[in-house]
């Protein structure tokens, strides 16, 4: 073999094995010495490796045997150190699935709950910038909070936002790439920009979809 090609694959090979043992290593977990910087993190529950921005732990609660995937960003408050009191802020439930790249940012509630999926690049958040003064760049407007509440059993499409302000029966199935404000009931799904009910489960009937604004007409 050419020693180029030899010292190649040898190469290859050392950091493939390395980034494997990072991989297992460095998630985080109930029986490893990082879970002391999280407010509570369940039996069966795993940050995998590498994690996105994670900060606030002491405010974050995560539950028995969930799954949190690589790049996964959770966050309570603004900056890492940052004083925020001593009751939980992101409150994570049991048997969730987070996947790759989403983003859960907490600064007053986010309250998931149990058994809920939440597909990659979804991105959850209790706080957004005003634009009350026309004056004033958004940017630097004070923001404002409101509770977010994603009930037991939904399912988050890839990409879905949720917005400050939102509270999500159980069962409630929200689209790829949604954008959702405001309350939806138990068992529904929502989708589009803004999010709206598109389907609903009526006992007896099944899911049945749900008429559309030119169906609405008269």
């Amino acid at each position: 073999m050419d020693p180029v090609e030899w010292l190649r694959r040898m190469v290859c090979g050392a950091v493939q094995r390395l980034w494997a043992a990072a991989g297992e290593w460095g998630r985080v977990t109930a029986s490893r010495p990082a879970r002391f910087r999280f407010a509570h993190l369940g039996e069966g529950a795993c940050l995998a490796f590498p994690p996105g921005a994670i900060f606030g732990e002491r405010c974050i609660t995560i539950d028995d045997d969930t799954l949190v995937g690589v790049g996964v960003s959770i966050s309570a408050g603004f900056v890492p150190g940052q004083e925020l009191g001593p009751d939980p802020i992101v409150e994570i439930g049991r048997r969730c699935s987070i996947g790759r790249g989403a983003h859960i940012v907490g600064h007053r509630s986010v309250r998931i709950g149990d058994d809920v999926f939440i597909a990659p690049y979804s991105y959850i958040t209790d706080q957004n910038h005003t634009f009350d003064d026309p004056s004033t760049p958004i940017g630097v407007q004070r923001p404002v909070n409101n509770p977010v509440t994603i009930g037991d059993g939904c399912w988050l499409g890839a990409g879905a936002i949720v917005l400050p302000g939102t509270r999500l029966g159980r069962n409630v199935v929200v689209a790829g790439g949604a954008v959702v404000r405001g309350t939806f009931p138990d068992h529904c799904v929502v989708a589009g920009v803004p999010a709206r009910i598109v389907r609903r489960y009526r006992p007896g009937h099944g899911w049945q979809p749900m008429p559309t604004e030119r169906e609405e007409t008269p």
